[in-house]
């Protein structure tokens, strides 16, 4: 049996860990989610952002290579809840660009990322989960996490903005971009069982999936 290695990336509230868990349970895969809670720099950074971005985003980018080499390993098909890639790529370099990072530290952070991932095999696959900001809004509101209920739509513009810049640069492994604007695989099981097809075809070397 072939074994997958899929990552599911975008915005906050897009729905990465719905679809993980939805993917899963259809595919019988191992689901892999994110848990952000148990970053001991997380109070200080949401304190003070501009001093404690450098040891968060370390704390993230360690946890997730590590866990990244751990998918690797696995024995069966796994489905990863937000890639290594993102926190560099997307949350790091938006801290920096917002003056939440100084250069030093993003510069040292991402020379660490480059020199790792340099040499770290990538997915088999990368699903990226598109969304307006007004759909990552109506979702964000809708799951209800005290802590992200304040978050603003020009965050989530400036996120959307660099996940549009980053992947028009990937090119690590394969990707298959999913408009989540027009696709309710939650409401909707076509659109979930189209997803999956696509999926198998994009894994299967068609380099253009329409969705």
């Amino acid at each position: 049996m072939t074994k997958h290695f899929i990552g599911i990336a975008g915005n906050i509230g897009v729905g990465k860990s719905t679809l993980t868990a939805m993917l899963c349970r259809h595919l019988h895969w191992s689901p892999f989610l994110e848990d952000v809670a148990d970053n001991p720099y997380l109070a200080d950074f949401y304190d003070n952002m501009q001093q404690w971005s450098f040891h968060s985003q370390i704390f993230f980018l360690a946890r997730r290579l590590r866990h990244h080499r751990q998918l690797l390993a696995w024995p069966g098909s796994v489905i990863q809840d937000r890639t290594v890639y993102e926190d560099a790529e997307v949350f790091a370099r938006n801290l920096f660009q917002q003056g939440w990072m100084m250069e030093r530290d993003y510069t040292t952070y991402t020379d660490l990322y480059q020199a790792v991932t340099a040499i770290l095999p990538p997915p088999n696959l990368v699903i990226y989960l598109r969304a307006s900001v007004s759909t990552l809004m109506t979702r964000i509101q809708r799951r209800g996490r005290a802590y992200e209920l304040q978050i603003s739509p020009q965050y989530l513009e400036q996120l959307n903005q660099l996940y549009e810049e980053w992947f028009e640069s990937f090119s690590l492994c394969p990707v298959l971009t999913i408009p989540a604007d027009q696709l309710d695989f939650v409401a909707n099981g076509d659109h979930l069982d189209l997803i999956i097809q696509k999926i198998f075809e994009r894994l299967q070397g068609k380099e253009v999936v329409e969705l």
